[in-house]
């Protein structure tokens, strides 16, 4: 027998448990593609590295071989949120091994998670998004998708997937609000202006003149829905148009979206639903980057600042 078929049947008990925990606790569960290809590449590699421990099978798994793990990681120089994100795919792994009396214990349960890095958030001043939006221009229906896409994202801080996601249905026109399913498949209501009213109405009726007839609410050229990626190379074309425009991710608009609503006096918790948080510390992030503004403004503005 090969070294190559001798590791698969090593490794075979540890993917019948992470194909179980895929399949039953994962999608039918309701989570995201991402999340699951995320959750199955973690446990992969903890598989790998546990065979070259000579741990055999999930139930034979300690703590000291988690923390030996997540130390390897960040040995590595791997992110601390990257380090956190795995330990916690691992503590769900086993509890539901222990739902289902694969293992007795829970192996990753006494590991403390690495404390996380309080990055303030990137994101655009109010005079730049006005001129990267304003930087969209032409009269095609590509043109009129591009503005449309990057004022319903600015103007509804949704993520990127959930906004692919959208179908034209899911546009309440005369509420100026849309049915959003977020992470899980929470669904929640947020709400857009006049502004990307407009804009998806030119976009939609410029379409529907092209003869593109599709669910999707945002396609291609194709006519195919847009991906994640798709987005990430719209916004980086329009930015590369605007003299003086730092790159952004398509995830800073989000950002974007949050500070200027708290910079404008919106409640906290009012931006946590909009944002779909399911924690008001996920939100309170936000708070630094406001805070931050207020002393930039107080220090070039007070005449004993």
């Amino acid at each position: 027998m090969s070294g190559l078929e001798a590791g698969g049947d090593r490794l075979a008990a540890w993917d019948a448990e992470i194909d179980a925990f895929v399949r039953d606790g994962l999608e039918a569960r309701g989570m995201s593609p991402e999340t699951v290809r995320a959750y199955a590449a973690d446990l992969a590699a903890l598989s790998r590295f546990a065979d070259a421990r000579g741990i055999r099978t999930p139930d034979a798994m300690r703590p000291s071989d988690i923390r030996a793990y997540l130390a390897d990681c960040t040995q590595r120089g791997q992110a601390r949120t990257t380090v956190a994100r795995r330990l916690s795919c691992f503590r769900t792994f086993f509890d539901f091994l222990m739902e289902r009396g694969r293992v007795t214990s829970n192996p990753a349960e006494p590991v403390s998670m690495p404390k996380r890095e309080r990055r303030v958030p990137d994101f655009y001043y109010q005079e730049e998004m006005r001129v990267l939006l304003d930087s969209v221009d032409g009269d095609d229906v590509w043109s009129a998708r591009d503005r449309a896409l990057l004022e319903f994202l600015y103007a509804t801080g949704v993520r990127v997937s959930e906004c692919v996601a959208l179908n034209r249905g899911d546009i309440r026109w005369s509420e100026g609000a849309v049915c959003v399913f977020g992470k899980g498949g929470k669904e929640r209501w947020v709400l857009f202006g006049r502004q990307a009213l407009h804009w998806l109405q030119v976009y939609l009726q410029r379409r529907d003149e092209a003869g593109f007839q599709n669910e999707a609410l945002f396609i291609n050229r194709r006519g195919s829905r847009l991906t994640d990626r798709s987005v990430r190379r719209i916004l980086d074309h329009h930015i590369d148009r605007v003299a003086g425009l730092h790159r952004i991710s398509p995830h800073v608009i989000r950002h974007t979206f949050a500070t200027h609503l708290l910079d404008g006096g919106a409640d906290l918790r009012v931006v946590q639903e909009l944002l779909g948080h399911v924690s008001l510390s996920s939100t309170q992030i936000y708070t630094h980057t406001t805070r931050e503004r207020l002393v930039r403004i107080y220090q070039r503005t007070h005449p004993r600042a």
